[in-house]
């Protein structure tokens, strides 16, 4: 699945075609995209209100949360650079959420352009431009939902959960260190709490634990904070260095708006190295499986806990 670095790329991608355009109208190929994958049977007027509500919205901007996308409406003034004093501007009410799930694409065309057996759903821009959802699976969802304030600042209603990520103004590593340090699960399940921290997924979990020296069952509670402080640092930081080169693509599901993949899976140091040589030590890298989620930890370079996780 995507994880911040991911959607980031994409988000930005989408930003500079979409922002200040108008939504012309708009098409749903299958309303299964229209719901989430717990709830797969869709009313057949909810493609008529999605059409209904996005034909004639202006996009303001794209922004992102974690992994959660979304375009958010308004009369046609881009709020980030309006003066609050001379030219004051209603907040926007709704947003588009876009959740890419596992296979999820936003892509940009012209129109007339060939569409993709797989395009789900079309927003029609005046820029003569088409943003499409492409989803192979199906796994991910659109739809238009009420901005709600949510961790400090205005998120969709379904997102109003998840916490503030790394690479977010709003985001409070001392308070975020001081609740992790609260939790007595493994560390590796902790980092993958969105509640507590949004956007970091098995990839950089185990990499920023790694880059920290923390093995990945060590328990928060037990375990200093200031292994803890750097265990949030590396994990800001190499999602940052993710971000840099687009992401990490492992196949052709995760592309950008132009259809391009990311590169960092080149610089992956323990994930997906079960088996190979620590970069660090020469020792074997191993996998086990901690919350259910194969996870990889060199033995030498992250020393395990020693007590026992309950």
């Amino acid at each position: 699945m995507p994880e911040l670095p991911e959607v980031e790329s994409v988000r930005r991608g989408v930003d500079e075609w979409t922002a200040g355009t108008t939504i012309a109208g708009a098409e749903v190929a299958d309303p299964r995209i229209l719901g989430t994958t717990s709830q797969r049977r869709i009313d057949p007027s909810a493609v008529s209100g999605f059409v209904s509500a996005v034909t004639g919205a202006h996009i303001l901007r794209a922004e992102r949360r974690g992994k959660f996308m979304w375009l958010s409406l308004g009369e046609g003034t881009d709020l980030s650079t309006a003066d609050p004093v001379t030219s004051p501007v209603p907040r926007p009410e709704l947003g588009i959420l876009v959740h890419l799930g596992m296979s999820g694409q936003l892509r940009i065309h012209s129109p007339g352009e060939e569409i993709h057996r797989h395009t789900r759903a079309i927003l029609h821009l005046d820029s003569d431009r088409e943003l499409r959802f492409v989803d192979q699976r199906i796994f991910g969802h659109i739809g238009v939902q009420p901005l709600v304030h949510g961790y400090g600042r205005l998120v969709p209603a379904s997102a109003v959960h998840i916490a503030a990520d790394p690479l977010e103004p709003a985001f409070d590593p001392e308070a975020v260190v001081g609740e992790l340090a609260n939790k007595r699960t493994a560390i590796k399940t902790a980092l993958l709490d969105q509640t507590l921290v949004s956007g970091i997924g098995n990839i950089y979990a185990d990499e920023a634990l790694f880059r920290a020296g923390v093995h990945p069952l060590a328990v928060p509670a037990r375990t200093r904070k200031s292994r803890l402080v750097a265990v949030l640092e590396s994990a800001t930081k190499v999602m940052s260095d993710a971000l840099a080169v687009g992401g990490t693509s492992f196949d052709a599901l995760y592309v950008n708006v132009n259809g391009e993949s990311g590169y960092f899976d080149r610089a992956l140091l323990v994930y997906g190295r079960g088996g190979q040589e620590c970069v660090r030590c020469g020792t074997e890298i191993v996998k086990i499986t901690v919350g259910g989620r194969g996870t990889h930890y060199c033995p030498v370079c992250q020393k395990p806990p020693r007590y026992r996780l309950r």
